[in-house]
């Protein structure tokens, strides 16, 4: 009912899973991830004490094989389960079971494995492992290429109905509380693959920052912020042209109200998308 890629880049320290299906909520059964540790997808017959128990046998050195032979050999329903994971050292390992719905099968290989089950055929998962392995950028836009291939070759012969792309990162969350890099979910829509990709790209450009023109922070730029924030209440000091303490307060109070904290900076260049923001809130200031 499912297909999937598991994937690390160790360069970067990311582990993530992209999952789609046409099934509601995928998001909240298949893909579990650790920053350092590995990442697993469990699907089919999905036995998500996978999750947990895979992810703390990889995080105590386990290799994503010997991990998965551990998994499936104390469970009596194995041969309708399907699973993939790869490890903190990004080595990749897939099982599919016997009695797991035709086509189904995967393939696993360095750094991802891939899996599915009742698909269209086995040029699902084939376009899956090309898509991983021919995409640039990070590891976030590989997973979402390669779910993007499979979906585009006929993914679920039964349709479209949620995906889920998670990437974890030590750090990378909101805030660098915790380590959910990337966990984005449509849980019920009729193109469910475009529609994840679409809010992904949503969440790129507002919360993920990886995309971020600057401009110089001169006195004449300084200034108009200044002034601008002062408009808004932001801002109650002088208009100096210089980005001292009390103005990168006030600004950090404005990004902060518009979601645009991840725009703030600690040196002397500026956002070019948050003074674009602040002057279209502030239009009537010349």
């Amino acid at each position: 009912m499912t297909f999937s890629i598991v994937g690390a880049d160790l360069r970067v320290g990311d582990w993530g899973v992209a999952v789609a299906s046409k099934f509601p909520a995928v998001g909240h059964i298949v893909p579990w991830a650790k920053a350092g540790v590995g990442a697993v997808a469990t699907q089919a017959w999905a036995n998500t004490s996978y999750a947990s128990e895979g992810l703390a046998l990889m995080g105590n050195g386990i290799s994503a094989r010997q991990t998965l032979d551990r998994l499936i050999s104390g469970d009596p329903g194995r041969e309708d389960r399907q699973l993939g994971l790869v490890d903190g050292r990004g080595r990749g390992a897939t099982f599919t079971g016997t009695k797991c719905a035709e086509w189904a099968g995967g393939v696993s290989g360095d750094g991802f494995a891939c899996q599915g089950n009742i698909l269209v055929g086995e040029q699902v998962i084939a376009s899956m492992a090309d898509a991983f392995g021919r995409a640039d950028g990070d590891l976030v836009d590989r997973l979402l290429s390669a779910l993007i291939a499979g979906d585009v070759v006929g993914g679920d012969r039964r349709g479209r109905q949620s995906a889920a792309l998670l990437v974890v990162r030590a750090g990378g969350g909101y805030e660098g509380h915790n380590d959910r890099y990337v966990d984005v979910r449509v849980d019920d829509h009729p193109q469910a693959v475009s529609e994840l990709a679409r809010v992904f790209s949503v969440v790129d450009h507002e919360l993920l920052v990886r995309d971020d023109p600057l401009v110089p922070a001169d006195a004449e730029l300084v200034a108009e912020i200044q002034r601008r924030l002062q408009h808004r209440g932001d801002y109650t000091g002088h208009e100096t042209g210089v980005l001292d303490l009390p103005t990168r307060r006030a600004l950090a109070k404005f990004a902060g109200e518009f979601n645009l904290e991840a725009r703030l900076r600690d040196d002397d260049q500026l956002s070019k998308t948050l003074v674009r923001d602040l002057r279209d809130l502030t239009s009537e200031i010349p």
